[in-house]
């Protein structure tokens, strides 16, 4: 490897050093190296240091020319490329040139990131988030036997045994970026399902979700029973409550049981699918079934308490109930959540 090094920077030509720079890399693929020689071998060919990260773990591995980590801080990288795996980017590679940059560097940087991406499939479950639907669709089938289940578990990179969280999703973000938000700390994978997307996670933190994605939690610890549990919870999501964990729906759960047609039919229902033709008007009763409190549904509004309860006494007036009564607060808040499911 050495040698090579040597006889690629006494190189001339452009197009033979280009010619080298590929052979010099296909050598090391060959050869099976990690990450930490991949970075030192790039370091001593491009003769400056030349650095390594993976967003999964987000450690630098950085080498000088001459073969020692880089300690000193990093400065601006001269030149970058990605690095990707399963047409998703999992992480960057760079040199540190002081000066202007070399004529083959981009090059050097384009098989640095092809070996780098082989190397991280090679060596454990691939860092990538998204996977095969086909896989993830076993995992959380009703009809999946479960030797299959864990055999599709074992593939995307889920230790046996190991507990899985299945969420269902909605979101105008990819889901790999949804699914690394969901699970910063890893396994995670996430596949497109019909129209939803499913995440499966080691472990979930929907803290970090940014405005827009709506996600379902399921609770059991079969996928199965996740997965259906998951897709129950993402119905109730809206835009004042867009996470919902199906283990605290409790008994609202059963809502989602109830026949469309059944839901359509009933009078509370169907006065609620009447007041959402004005949409000012259905902000406010949400803001008062969500709080229970005239004053806190005023304060979520940024309304005097005065003006809400004059639009509540209206609404309740079209809808036919006493919404300052428990019974009446109880009927529209049923109605508002079977109009919410009946919405998708």
């Amino acid at each position: 490897m050495e040698a090579l090094v040597i006889r690629l920077s006494q190189l001339d030509s452009a197009a033979e050093g280009a010619i080298r720079v590929v052979m010099f890399y296909d050598t090391l693929m060959r050869r099976r190296v990690d990450l930490p020689v991949l970075a030192r071998a790039s370091a001593g060919l491009a003769e400056c240091v030349a650095g390594i990260r993976l967003h999964s773990t987000g450690r630098a591995v950085r080498f000088a020319p001459d073969g020692s980590a880089a300690s000193t801080p990093p400065p601006p990288p001269s030149s970058t490329a990605p690095i990707t795996l399963d047409e998703e980017e999992i992480g960057t590679v760079w040199l540190e040139r002081p000066g202007a940059t070399g004529p083959l560097d981009d090059m050097v940087l384009e098989r640095l990131s092809i070996a780098v991406a082989a190397a991280v499939e090679r060596y454990g479950p691939a860092r990538t988030t998204m996977a095969d639907p086909a896989l993830v669709e076993l995992v959380v089938s009703s009809d999946s036997e479960e030797a299959a289940r864990a055999r599709a578990l074992r593939l995307l990179g889920f230790a046996a045994g190991a507990p899985v969280r299945v969420v269902a999703v909605r979101s105008h973000l990819p889901l790999d970026r949804v699914g690394a938000l969901l699970c910063p700390a890893r396994p995670v994978k996430a596949a497109p399902l019909g129209d939803v997307g499913v995440i499966l996670a080691a472990s979930v933190d929907p803290a970090g979700l940014p405005a827009g994605v709506r996600a379902g939690i399921g609770a059991a610890e079969s996928p199965d029973r996740s997965w259906c549990e998951a897709r129950t919870a993402l119905r109730f999501a809206s835009v004042r409550e867009p996470v919902v964990r199906y283990e605290e729906l409790g008994a609202l759960a059963l809502l989602a049981e109830i026949p469309q047609g059944a839901s359509r039919a009933n009078a509370d229902v169907a006065a609620i699918a009447r007041l959402a033709g004005n949409p000012e008007d259905l902000e406010t009763l949400d803001a008062y079934c969500a709080t229970g409190s005239l004053r806190r549904a005023a304060d979520l509004l940024h309304l005097h308490h005065s003006s809400v309860a004059r639009r509540l006494e209206l609404i309740g007036k079209t809808l036919g109930l006493e919404l300052t009564e428990p019974t009446g607060l109880l009927r529209a808040r049923l109605a508002l959540t079977a109009q919410r499911l009946l919405d998708g």
